[in-house]
């Protein structure tokens, strides 16, 4: 069963609306249609619109699906062209959550239409089961957590959380049957587990969609891989009593050395970095998923002066200013003139991280930018946020590629600690052995045969093994 077999299975791929979930999923629809599948992902207009257009290549077996952005009862809930998390305040996410319920009916109707073989979702569309059943199409769960992440979550009955006391949540579950720090620190777990305010509208808790769609799937993928989380994945095994199949780190394509930046901004911006020391610059990035606070971002900068490093910094304006710079200390820019780069809004962030001239990153520990910053081999400086991102933490700073920077009961942390990891990371001797694991590991994160030709090819033989038992 060869390309020709797999180009007639047809694969349809729904993620909920958040940019870490859709870029995943984009990822692993490439990955697949590089083995010769065909793949539809479906999200609304102005999500698509936002994502990269497929490699031309691969333009027969890619087909983006625009299903309408479903009216609310008020229309003023969202404002032009709000059709994911990143578009809309913490306290309007609840109302995403009921407007992606409404796809139902319009999915089912492209399901009905279209006769796909294959089914892949993330947590989020419980409903999707449903659709499953009526039409006799096999569901697969496609996790965009790390392998150890969901291990430490672990199985999930009654829609509700296995340990739903909160000192279960701050040490390794019984089922971590070998030494482990994955476990979330007191200020995380309250917020874990106080219940998610964004879930209220919907009626729907996250546990529970997740328990419906893990009960109904025909296996689990896992965007993860043997040599990074081997001892995860078997017990996720385990814990699932289904296959659990890792599709490897789907590491992103790595930019051309000789990428042509339009923008003239950073055109002086790489021309900057060109000027700087090899593997000598701190790129600091918290995406576009975390809202930092005024006193956050004022840490950060202050800890990036005190560290003395060179940095490029790309922040994301924060709804609480007018203008861009006004999220800065006043003098931040002077005081680190012709040292470190701030740059508001977008920035080409595989560019800069393939840049030689990089040598680490401060950022949330969020998993998919473990994969893409670990495949440069740079050392990580690591602030957890939101979500997921302090079990990935716990888990790089375990395994030597990274250090955490110290928090407060509260969470809060201080410059004097930003600069002291900083430091630690990129120039003292003792850091030397953390620099030396970022670049091994780079052999396993970016190696791409590895994760195309073994991980995607194994996800494929069982696509097609089971498209064949269907036929």
């Amino acid at each position: 069963m060869g390309v020709k077999m797999a180009s007639k299975i047809h694969v349809v791929m729904l993620p909920w609306s958040a940019f870490g979930h859709i870029i995943p999923f984009y990822q692993l629809s490439v990955a697949i249609a590089k083995a010769g599948v065909r793949v539809s992902l479906v999200s609304t207009p102005r999500n698509i619109e936002r994502l990269p257009k497929p490699p031309p290549n691969l333009s027969s077996l890619i087909k983006f699906v625009e299903l309408p952005f479903p009216t609310m009862e008020d229309g003023q809930i969202f404002p032009e062209g709000a059709e994911a998390t990143v578009d809309v305040p913490f306290e309007k996410i609840q109302f995403l959550k009921v407007a992606f319920d409404l796809l139902q009916q319009p999915f089912k109707q492209y399901v009905a239409d279209a006769s796909p073989d294959w089914i892949t979702v993330d947590f989020f569309p419980h409903w999707v089961t449903e659709i499953c059943r009526e039409y006799g199409v096999p569901l697969v769960f496609f996790s965009v957590l790390s392998a150890s992440t969901s291990a430490f979550l672990g199985p999930v009955g009654g829609g509700r959380p296995s340990r739903p006391s909160s000192e279960s949540m701050t040490s390794p579950p019984e089922w971590i049957t070998f030494p482990s720090s994955v476990a979330l620190k007191g200020f995380e777990e309250k917020a874990f587990l106080s219940g998610d305010p964004t879930d209220e509208a919907s009626g729907k808790t996250a546990f529970e969609r997740y328990a419906k769609i893990v009960d109904a799937c025909q296996a689990m993928v896992v965007r993860s891989c043997v040599e990074y989380e081997g001892e995860y994945l078997n017990i996720l095994g385990n814990l699932m009593g289904k296959p659990v199949i890792p599709v490897g780190l789907l590491p992103p394509e790595k930019p051309p050395e000789e990428t042509e930046t339009r923008d003239s901004l950073w055109e002086e911006n790489f021309k900057w970095l060109s000027k700087q020391k090899p593997k000598s610059v701190v790129f600091v990035g918290f995406g576009s998923e975390c809202k930092l606070t005024k006193d956050q971002v004022h840490e950060i900068a202050y800890g990036l002066e005190l560290s003395e490093l060179p940095f490029l910094w790309s922040l994301r304006k924060p709804d609480w200013v007018v203008e861009g710079d006004d999220a800065l200390p006043s003098g931040f820019r002077d005081q680190t003139f012709g040292r470190g780069i701030v740059c508001i809004g977008w920035a080409p962030q595989m560019e800069i991280l393939a840049h030689p001239s990089i040598g680490g990153s401060l950022f949330h520990s969020g998993w998919g930018s473990i994969v893409e910053t670990l495949q440069f081999g740079h050392c990580l400086v690591v602030l957890p946020l939101v979500y997921d991102q302090g079990l990935n933490a716990r888990l790089v700073v375990e395994k030597g590629l990274a250090v955490e920077i110290e928090r407060g009961e509260d969470g809060s942390f201080r410059r004097e600690d930003i600069a002291k990891s900083l430091r630690f990371a990129m120039v003292s001797e003792e850091g030397e052995k953390l620099r030396m694991r970022a670049r091994e590991a780079a052999a396993i994160f970016g190696d791409t045969k590895l994760h195309q030709d073994h991980y995607i090819g194994g996800f494929v033989e069982y696509l097609k093994n089971g498209f064949a038992k269907q036929k």
